[in-house]
């Protein structure tokens, strides 16, 4: 699991690269203003666990295999993670996928509101209609 924050104009923005077996999920948390150690660390800490299972949408990714790593060239790679900006393309891929499936997940909820609106309005319809005929 990999989180990795950063400004994105006119906000700070934390992309959350969880790989699992099944390939690459990815999620993304507005910060807002600059955040503080302590506020990302609370961020990890509390909410972050709630986001990661809310992930569905995988894109498949290459499984690295685990070995040890020269402590010297882990502080290389430390150091080439940190000045690289922005996250990589697929998670990019990830959230654009996480994205889609919630915009259709929203027009779905709000088609549904807007017909039962329309069931209902229907419904008052017929029975002011009904009631206007009842007292001839």
């Amino acid at each position: 699991m990999k989180l990795t924050v950063f400004f994105e104009d006119p906000y700070w923005v934390g992309v959350v690269e969880v790989q699992g077996a099944d390939g690459l999920k990815a999620g993304r948390h507005v910060f807002g203003a600059e955040p503080s150690l302590q506020e990302v660390w609370e961020y990890v800490m509390n909410d972050l666990p709630t986001l990661v299972e809310r992930l569905s949408c995988s894109v498949p990714a290459a499984r690295l295999p685990v070995k040890s790593v020269n402590p010297k060239r882990l502080a290389r790679q430390a150091a080439k993670e940190s000045r690289s900006r922005g996250v990589s393309t697929q998670s990019q891929e990830a959230l654009r996928l996480e994205l889609e499936k919630s915009k259709k997940q929203r027009a779905c909820r709000s088609r549904e509101q807007r017909e039962a609106l329309a069931a209902y309005k229907r419904e008052i319809a017929v029975r002011k209609a009904k009631a206007k005929h009842r007292g001839k």
